[in-house]
């Protein structure tokens, strides 16, 4: 009988993270899923440990083993307020979550980035997004999921004018999007969390698995 796992989610309480955390705790797949938030989702289960915390400080208990990590962190550099803040959400965090959680036994490394992901990028955000994709990989995790959507569509908590413009626009414009274009259609939050539940459970080959937008659809 295979056993049962350890997830650790980050950014559960967001756009994606939301979904992820109900696939997680209905899963049979995992005994238990220990959350970080900053402020609780309030949800309860009896699989859900949550733990309100400052992401500046993460840790886990030293006897605490884990499996499956499962980052759901990032905002956008108008939120964040200054490029320092953004970088220390969207690259620090999911860095440093890493560390602790492979010092205590991780497998698995899942994380949203963005498409157009490049550290030779010539734009903040997407060379930010570059930036930790590599420094993860140094990290040598059996198995590490980068997944890449374009823009990103659901109800979100906050109301962002820009965004909304976007999605009614892609919405507009995604049945002429095909072919190398594909891969740039809007995706929905629930999309991208079904996708990264269902590559934790498949194990593919290779220890680095990319998913653009389009193949994020498919999974």
């Amino acid at each position: 009988m295979e056993k049962e796992r350890v997830a650790v989610l980050a950014g559960a309480t967001g756009l994606v993270g939301s979904h992820l955390l109900q696939l997680l705790i209905k899963s049979p797949r995992y005994k238990k899923v220990i959350s970080f938030v900053r402020t609780s989702s309030g949800i309860h289960h009896e699989k859900l440990d949550e733990r309100v915390i400052s992401f500046d400080t993460m840790k886990l208990l030293p006897h605490e083993e884990v499996d499956d990590v499962f980052c759901c962190l990032g905002t956008t550099i108008k939120k964040a307020g200054t490029k320092e803040n953004f970088k220390r959400v969207d690259f620090y965090y999911p860095l440093e979550l890493a560390k602790v959680c492979k010092g205590h036994g991780a497998e698995q490394y899942l994380v949203i980035s963005a498409i157009g992901a490049s550290e030779d990028s010539r734009f903040f955000y997407s060379r930010v997004k570059g930036e930790v994709e590599q420094e993860l990989k140094k990290l040598h995790f059996k198995r590490l999921h980068i997944f890449r959507p374009s823009l990103l569509v659901g109800d979100r908590k906050e109301f962002r004018l820009g965004e909304k413009t976007g999605e009614i626009f892609s919405r507009m414009i995604r049945p002429v999007m095909i072919g190398k274009w594909r891969k740039y259609r809007s995706i929905s939050a629930e999309q991208v969390a079904f996708g990264m539940y269902t590559s934790a459970q498949s194990f593919p080959d290779g220890t680095v698995n990319i998913y653009e937008s389009d193949e994020i659809q498919r999974l």
